[in-house]
């Protein structure tokens, strides 16, 4: 079953390597909060243009979180990426034009540094930008602060998510070993594997590791 608008959060972050434990923290917290992420790499098909796939995503979700991490170059001769700020306009452009409740809409917006987004992204300068550091253990606790401002869920302590997301992350990897899977396959298994054994895990009561 699709997640209902009310419960989907889109995830708009960067899909590398390095920004991995960030991921998969922030989805962790979206789940452990009861709301459903949806990314763009949660369904694959070549058939799909991607850009249609992210814009009913973004249609379809009343909270976004949009990391700017990535805008600018990392080395000499690198093309600094647009496609989270991209994305960020799009969530912006529907929010104020699409109607049919879309105006309820609410952002999170994340950089790594703090105020570094002014330099390429001028225009957001009014909006509450939260940094984290490339620090997983900030990225969930700015996560959890928003949804239970914007949301009014019911939320542990962050030092209580922290413990749970370790606990986590214990199981998995004792239960993707017993399962036929490698280290190096558990480092780079699909996001939506991720997804499904967070929920597993949930389901089950957040068995130890």
């Amino acid at each position: 079953m699709q997640p209902t608008f009310d419960e989907s959060v889109f995830i708009n972050c960067p899909f590398d390597e390095d920004y991995a434990p960030l991921l998969q923290a922030i989805v962790f917290v979206v789940i452990y909060l009861g709301f459903a992420p949806r990314l763009a790499t949660e369904r694959s098909d070549s058939g799909e243009s991607r850009l249609d796939r992210i814009r009913e995503l973004i249609e379809g979700s009343r909270y976004s979180i949009h990391d700017l991490s990535r805008c600018q170059a990392q080395r000499e001769g690198e093309m600094f990426r647009l496609n989270m700020a991209f994305e960020l306009g799009i969530d912006f452009g529907c929010r104020q034009y699409f109607g049919q409740g879309r105006d309820s809409k609410r952002f999170l917006i994340l950089e790594e540094e703090r105020f570094r987004y002014q330099a390429a992204l001028s225009d957001i300068s009014g909006c509450d930008i939260e940094s984290h550091g490339a620090r997983f253990d900030r990225a969930m606790i700015h996560v959890r602060n928003w949804l239970r401002q914007v949301t009014g869920c019911e939320a542990k302590g962050p030092a209580h998510i922290l413990t749970d997301y370790s606990t986590f992350q214990a199981w998995n990897y004792e239960t993707k070993l017993r399962n036929g899977y490698s280290e190096a396959d558990i480092k780079t298994y699909p996001t939506f594997e991720l997804i499904e054994s967070m929920r597993v895990w949930m389901t089950a009561g957040k068995p130890p590791g």
